[in-house]
């Protein structure tokens, strides 16, 4: 099958994300890199993307270039990976969307809840695929959690507990780096630091494997070093509709935690048990029964998760695999299929309304607030 044109905003030389986009896009022969405005730094954005092989005319100085290069080519691209800043992720997304291209957008996809609601009526409109890129719903052990409750294996779920929680911002000394500093500016990071930029995906992953959507929350935030105006901590409690409970910790303070992304899912008769660092297992624990480890590649797992797992049993698949296996759907949704797990625009926008929410309930003290995006209530 013919390969599809692939353009990238961002992720330039340095980028802490931009190779996993790069690796994840072109693992399965799906993508081709066509274009590429990938720095803020117009000629090194260029040189950067014709050292990765992208022609000399399709390595534009920035996202303005990259749209007017490529709306009138006849190959233009097949799709758009926004991985810039917060602040810049609407206009970006949001011209593409309306120029007739598909995007994949990094999270949060907007700054406000109404920029989010615009982005999804976009989408509509133009018929365009506009993605966000929650990989982590894409491990294969991800969707098997997810096809054993919807085959009603643990019963109805009661509890949900998760956590990101990291330590690599807690150095003080370490504050003003620009690598980390932008994360707790309200200019560049919105009203949100550590839950907008990791609990979020936590979040998501909650109402992901539930096959639920949050209700409300109740939040608390903690800025624990002085230099920063949004938070490195919080803790939310949540409700789904169907009435599960949730409990989340994000953090980017805990000194000792690497990664730092688990999530249990507790049901009527049974309960799971993920974590990022050990991707290619599920604890599962049936009601009265024995503790079992589920693995990666074995024999007897969901359709599903047998799809989006490549090498054999025992072998990692990490980071770089689960962003591929996003690119695998949107080239399966881009070619006319339909792909169930594809995290959409309305993913991003529920996720900017919990946002919100959190910091109007941290704002309160901990009040309890509706978390649902206006055009969803």
């Amino acid at each position: 099958m013919k390969r599809l044109n692939w353009g990238m905003i961002g992720g330039g030389f340095g980028s802490q994300i931009g190779p996993a986009h790069r690796l994840g896009a072109q693992a399965d022969g799906n993508f081709v890199l066509a274009a590429g405005a990938l720095d803020h730094d117009a000629e090194k954005g260029r040189a950067y993307a014709q050292s990765l092989g992208v022609s000399a005319d399709r390595a534009y100085g920035d996202w303005h270039e990259m749209l007017a290069g490529e709306v009138g080519r006849e190959d233009r691209v097949d799709l758009v990976t926004v991985a810039t800043p917060n602040s810049t992720h609407f206009e970006i997304t949001k011209s593409f969307l309306e120029a007739g291209f598909n995007v994949l957008c990094e999270k949060p996809m907007t700054m406000t809840v109404e920029e989010g609601e615009e982005i999804v009526k976009i989408a509509e409109k133009s018929g365009k695929i506009c993605a966000v890129n929650y990989c982590y719903s894409a491990y294969p052990m991800v969707r098997e959690m997810r096809e054993i409750v919807r085959s009603g294996q643990i019963g109805k779920v009661r509890l949900i507990v998760t956590n990101f929680s990291h330590g690599h911002h807690g150095d003080a000394t370490d504050a003003d780096n620009p690598r980390v500093r932008w994360r707790y500016d309200p200019a560049m990071a919105g009203v949100s630091g550590q839950f907008a930029d990791c609990g979020i995906h936590a979040l998501h992953m909650a109402s992901f494997i539930a096959g639920d959507q949050v209700r409300s929350l109740s939040a608390d935030f903690a800025s624990t070093i002085a230099s920063r105006t949004l938070e490195d901590d919080a803790m939310v409690n949540f409700r789904l509709e169907g009435g599960a409970v949730g409990r989340l910790w994000t953090s980017s303070v805990a000194i000792g935690r690497q990664h730092g992304f688990d999530i249990q899912v507790f049901g009527e008769t049974g309960g799971m048990r993920w974590a990022s660092e050990q991707p290619n297992q599920v604890y599962y624990t049936p009601v009265g029964g024995r503790t079992q480890i589920m693995e990666k590649g074995e024999s007897g797992l969901s359709d599903e998760a047998a799809r989006l797992s490549r090498v054999a049993i025992a072998h990692p698949e990490g980071f770089p695999l689960a962003v591929a296996n996003i690119y695998v759907d949107l080239a399966a949704s881009i070619r006319g299929e339909t792909r169930d797990g594809l995290p959409l625009a309305s993913d991003g926008l529920r996720s900017m309304a919990a946002v919100y929410a959190a910091v109007a309930s941290a704002d309160k003290e901990g009040a309890w607030v509706d978390a649902r995006p206006p055009m969803y209530q």
